[in-house]
């Protein structure tokens, strides 16, 4: 290798509640030639990392500014409360966000939903995190709504969670710079979307030689033919010299 020659790697960011593990695996079992470096951002910092080059790919939630960035939605996912143990939603299965009303909501400025109206009374502050406002629940301050990768993050045993059913909820989506739509960032979009090595737009794997066909009369064919009918194949309709069978002709 010259000094020049720069060896490929890929790096993919994430955001908190992604967890990328299953796409790395595959990855490294198809690419093992290929490092791939995980890059933990924000949410709100995601896009501008794309954009700067400071990773090949993204895991992003969305809405995002979709300018220059391509984005491939996965999948939407559950929204929660979460609330202290000994609280009243802790009882119940499911609740809507007039249910909240009553109980001060937490806002952290890193929140992605998209509020039209935000559930309950406003907090005194806004926590600068998502991890900050769990801190402020544990501690009895207010209840916090987030998706639920995010509550399973944060996971604490003095605390638990329930689906809101009327609240916004969180799509997670592959993203990457619209104009560095490299090879690598076509394999990982194929990985994510479920493509088998061997499909059309995978990896190709090389072509493996057709195994010869014996030809018709090869002598390497007539003994297994022996041992099998014990005797030798007959041609025609069973004639050894493949003429016409009939009756003796008389003599004169």
């Amino acid at each position: 290798m010259t000094g020049s020659e720069v060896s490929p790697s890929f790096r993919l960011a994430y955001v908190p509640g992604v967890t990328p593990t299953k796409w790395v695996r595959i990855w490294n079992e198809r690419l093992p030639d290929v490092p791939l470096t995980l890059i933990p951002v924000s949410a709100a910092e995601a896009p501008d990392v794309l954009r700067g080059g400071g990773a090949d790919a993204g895991f992003v939630r969305l809405p995002i500014d979709r300018t220059d960035l391509s984005a491939i939605p996965l999948y939407t996912e559950t929204t929660v409360v979460v609330v202290p143990k000994d609280h009243l939603v802790a009882a119940v299965d499911e609740v809507s966000a007039e249910d909240l009303a009553d109980d001060v909501v937490l806002h952290p400025v890193d929140d992605t939903l998209a509020w039209e109206r935000l559930p309950g009374q406003p907090a005194d502050e806004r926590p600068a995190t998502t991890a900050d406002a769990i801190e402020l629940v544990a501690a009895g301050v207010g209840l916090l709504v987030v998706p639920q990768s995010l509550a399973r993050l944060h996971h604490r045993r003095d605390l638990t969670y329930r689906p809101v059913v009327d609240a916004p909820e969180s799509r997670i989506a592959l993203s990457w710079l619209e104009d560095r739509t490299t090879d690598l960032v076509e394999e990982f979009i194929g990985i994510v979307r479920g493509r088998t090595v061997n499909s059309s737009r995978g990896r190709p794997t090389p072509a493996q030689p057709k195994a010869k066909r014996p030809a018709t009369g090869d002598p390497q064919r007539t003994p297994a033919a022996r041992k099998s009918t014990g005797k030798y194949p007959r041609s025609g309709s069973g004639n050894p010299k493949g003429g016409k069978r009939g009756k003796p002709r008389r003599r004169p």
